[in-house]
């Protein structure tokens, strides 16, 4: 049996391929293997669906009297992403969660551990908390995340450390060629090719997800080629339309364009269909203190 069954499952997952990997998972199903493999499986399928908004069937699954405490970890986040209207529904989340981590019997589950980290990063202002989540793990998902969040708070030497133990376990790994296109982007102008062509040899090797589309018309900003990017986000939005990130990603290259006309539209768009969008939160604060203080200065008529 090949030692690696869910390879292409994984790769699939982390490119943002996440029908593609749901379908993978089902095709695999029968296929004899651990129960720490099958365990796995079911993990990324849950994964995928919580990717592709469908948190019922997440909640679901991990209501399942038998369901592990990384099954019953995905659920939580389920809630949390299906209830963002709801303060107190989060709350409550945040706190099961926690109680998790402090439970000695669950602590040790590092997908529980990828699954908290990724709610504290969602919650906002609990980088701190994320990073307690996975800073010691050595699984190259642990790695991965930590490299991410190491780039959120501009600590890109440390970045480049795990990008170098990434490599050490695997270097040609999808995460690891992913991770240091990531950290190519963070670096500026000057690495902006090698994220271009990294991102470009997954993309060939596995197809041009919105997400890959996304990273490659961020390094194509980077590097100053707009039409390029404008491009890659097209292409990522005929692929999924209304993806939020690629609006975001446009917004910022017809700003650079001075395509004025397009940038009105499209912040439209965002804050009508995705109002709780970082970008769109971020903007609103930016607002709101423009306008208290444009009021200390107001001239009365």
């Amino acid at each position: 049996m090949d030692p690696d069954e869910l390879y292409t499952l994984r790769s699939q997952y982390w490119l943002g391929q996440y029908s593609l990997c749901i379908d993978e998972g089902k095709s695999i199903a029968r296929r004899p293997m651990s129960a720490d493999l099958k365990a796995e499986r079911e993990e990324f399928v849950l994964r995928a669906q919580l990717a592709l908004g469908q948190y019922d069937r997440v909640i679901n699954e991990a209501e399942s009297p038998n369901s592990s405490v990384a099954i019953r970890a995905l659920g939580l986040h389920a809630k949390y992403l299906a209830t963002a209207n709801d303060v107190d529904a989060r709350q409550s989340v945040i706190e099961t969660i926690q109680g998790f981590l402090n439970d000695p019997d669950a602590s040790n589950s590092s997908s529980l551990q990828l699954t908290a980290c990724n709610i504290f990063l969602t919650h906002g202002e609990m980088m701190k908390e994320a990073l307690q989540c996975v800073h010691l793990g050595m699984t190259m998902e642990h790695l991965a995340v930590c490299l991410q969040i190491y780039i959120k708070i501009d600590r890109l030497d440390l970045a480049e450390n795990n990008l170098m133990l990434m490599k050490q376990a695997d270097e040609d790994s999808t995460l690891a060629q992913l991770c240091k296109a990531y950290l190519s982007i963070a670096h500026g102008s000057s690495r902006a090719d090698d994220a271009i062509y990294a991102l470009s040899h997954l993309s060939e090797q596995y197809g041009p997800s919105p997400m890959l589309l996304n990273c490659m018309a961020v390094a194509n900003i980077v590097a100053k080629r707009y039409d390029a990017a404008e491009i890659n986000l097209n292409d990522a939005l005929q692929e999924e339309p209304g993806n939020a990130d690629a609006l975001v990603n446009l917004l910022v290259c017809s700003h650079h364009t001075g395509k004025k006309a397009q940038i009105g539209n499209i912040l439209q768009k965002l804050q009508v269909n995705h109002p709780d969008h970082p970008f769109v939160l971020g903007l609103g604060r930016v607002e709101g203190a423009f306008d208290r203080e444009a009021v200390k200065y107001s001239v009365s008529a």
